[in-house]
């Protein structure tokens, strides 16, 4: 097989976004409303907490949407099970005594699966015509999704074959799978293993636990994986991929994959250096309303993400945008997935220059125009404390690619600016305050 079309494949699938054609689509399309915004039609109020798009939406929108890797200047931080570990000090891939279990925190579009998938190649036997290879993924669309990326890179593999152990692929009871590799959902994957005995788990040389913030916030999935993980023989290779590591994540790790080597991203790496952070002070909606048609008169934005607390706030601000001459879009929770990555997709080609939208999108979408992040609420937690993860992960949007960024936060009362100076303590970065209806000081921010 050669290298240089292993690197093509690499390429191919991580450049692919294709439509996803064994998936159960609704027929409801994206389109324009009267306003001229793009939006579905629910609009009910619904605050941030309940927003809260369940993580494998969320991850599946971030596959779908990507159309190549992530620049990630992260600093990795690298925890060694040993010591005295041969990473200090090898110099070929044969002193790393390969294989070894593995836990890494990657975010979408970092190349994660073509790690893994290439961990699962390089260890199958063609010949061997019985599971060698296991991969979990939380839903039945992840499990479709990472499959094309085997099929892909396997394509150069002429006798690897691949089953999906999801739901509606039934098989005979008692009959033994001839493929490689399986990927599927844990409760099938149980079945196959115990119940159904289509797999041999005593046989697996790899077992891969994908997504696994997905995975345990999905109802039985955690029980169900480390059951599986507990068939498997001791000298089967853990690997476990994560795009955060909470307490609870680590506290499954743990679990499943023994005696890890362990690379993560620094917390917080995600620099704030970079961006510019204003807050502006109103006293009502219209007032931040108002606050904002001032900051459009008096720079130029290329393309700018407005972040919200609630639909209704949404849908009204992109309703007030619209008649004021801007192409807005609208993006909120009530969407299907493949509704929201058509949005993002017009946004990032420019069709609509402000985006206005809830937590939804806060995670994991580059836009390489976005020059400014507004926050016309401040994110905050169900029990009203300021959600600085999102706060983060809302004004990244801006000042990536190694350009400056531009954050302005609206204020309208005591307790938003309460939240707003917990949020300066907790990153220790001070936030200036923005006069709006002073044109020369708008303008001094732009330069």
């Amino acid at each position: 097989m050669a290298t240089d079309s292993w690197a093509l494949a690499v390429d191919e699938q991580e450049a692919a976004v294709k439509s996803m054609t064994n998936l159960q689509i609704k027929e409801e399309k994206v389109k324009a409303d009267t306003n001229g915004i793009i939006k579905t039609s629910t609009t009910a109020e619904k605050t941030d907490e309940e927003e809260k798009e369940d993580r494998a939406a969320q991850s599946l929108l971030n596959k779908l949407i990507r159309s190549n890797l992530v620049d990630n200047t992260n600093q990795v931080e690298v925890l060694q099970r040993d010591p005295n570990s041969p990473l200090y000090s090898v110099k070929s891939f044969e002193e790393l005594r390969l294989p070894q279990n593995l836990i890494a925190q990657s975010q979408s579009g970092t190349g994660k699966t073509a790690a893994f998938v290439l961990a699962m190649l390089s260890r199958v036997e063609p010949a061997d015509r019985y599971p060698q290879c296991l991969c979990l993924s939380p839903t039945y669309e992840l499990a479709l999704q990472t499959g094309k990326v085997i099929e892909q890179m396997g394509k150069f593999y002429p006798e690897l074959k691949l089953a999906y152990a999801v739901r509606g692929n039934k098989l005979e009871r008692g009959q033994k799978i001839s493929e490689q590799i399986v990927i599927g959902t844990p409760g099938t994957v149980l079945d196959w293993c115990s119940k159904l005995k289509f797999i041999d788990p005593k046989k697996i040389k790899v077992f891969v636990l994908d997504e696994a913030d997905v995975m345990i916030a999905t109802q039985g999935h955690q029980d169900q994986s480390i059951r599986i993980q507990r068939m498997l023989p001791r000298n089967c290779q853990m690997l476990l991929f994560s795009a955060t590591f909470e307490d609870s994540v680590w506290k499954f790790a743990q679990k499943v994959v023994p005696d890890p080597n362990i690379i993560k991203l620094k917390r917080e790496e995600e620099t704030l250096d970079t961006i510019k952070q204003y807050y502006v002070l109103c006293s009502s909606r219209d007032e931040k309303f108002q606050a904002l048609c001032n900051l459009y008169g008096a720079i130029t934005i290329a393309q700018a993400m407005i972040f919200c607390h609630t639909r209704k706030t949404a849908s009204w601000l992109a309703a007030e945008l619209s008649k004021e001459g801007h192409q807005v879009a609208l993006l909120s929770g009530e969407m299907m997935v493949e509704q929201r990555a058509a949005v993002i997709e017009r946004f990032r080609e420019g069709k609509e220059k402000v985006l206005v939208t809830t937590n939804v999108c806060a995670r994991g979408i580059d836009v390489e125009q976005v020059s400014v992040v507004i926050n016309f609420d401040l994110p905050v937690d169900k029990d009203g404390n300021p959600d600085n993860e999102t706060y983060l992960h809302r004004i990244g949007r801006t000042g990536r690619f190694g350009k400056r960024g531009l954050a302005v936060n609206m204020v309208d009362s005591k307790h938003s600016m309460n939240i707003l100076n917990r949020i300066q303590e907790h990153f220790n970065k001070k936030i200036e305050r923005l006069d709006t209806d002073d044109l020369d000081e708008i303008e001094k921010i732009a330069n």
